[in-house]
């Protein structure tokens, strides 16, 4: 965040005064959304260090909704997805806690988790008519200590949970 700052005011869209003052607040900062605030001007929403979203929860009604990148997951994470579509990518996602609970709910509508390597799923809860899933498409990693509880409640949809695979291709590179 300092290194950010101190290249604004290098590039000259801080003053010098300006600098101070922000990083001043940037070391006295307490939540993740003080330092992003301080950095809003200066950079575009996909180069913020944390992304905020407005809401605590997801809700998909006749539309899609996907939350990705770097963002702050809560303790507990309401979804819902009726006659819509929902994804959830928490690869670069920053937990506040060792166990998330996400209560998803999908009438007639998908919910997807897309869950980073090393972060255990356990789903319970109900389903009519629908499908509850969790499929683990990575090589079993030390547990990172993170647990994912999804309570769900299907009526005609999905709620599915995928842990991310890591890419072939660029493993291959790093042993090069």
């Amino acid at each position: 965040m300092i290194t950010l700052l101190s290249e604004a005011a290098a590039d000259g869209r801080l003053t010098m005064s300006e600098h101070a003052e922000r990083s001043e607040a940037a070391l006295a900062a307490r939540t993740l959304g003080d330092l992003t605030r301080l950095t809003a001007d200066l950079t575009v929403p996909s180069g913020q260090p944390i992304r905020l979203y407005p809401k605590r929860t997801v809700t998909a009604a006749f539309a899609r909704e996907r939350r990705e990148g770097r963002w702050v997951v809560p303790d507990v994470l309401p979804v819902t997805a009726f006659f819509g579509n929902v994804v959830l990518d928490l690869r670069d996602a920053v937990f506040q806690s060792k166990r998330v609970t996400v209560y998803a709910t999908a009438v007639a509508g998908q919910i997807r988790l897309i869950v980073p390597a090393g972060v255990a799923v356990e789903m319970d809860g109900r389903s009519f008519l629908g499908v509850r899933s969790v499929r683990d498409r990575a090589p079993a990693a030390a547990p990172a200590g993170v647990v994912l509880d999804v309570r769900t409640l299907t009526v005609g949809g999905a709620v599915k949970a995928v842990t991310a695979r890591r890419s072939r291709w660029r493993s291959g590179l790093r042993r090069a």
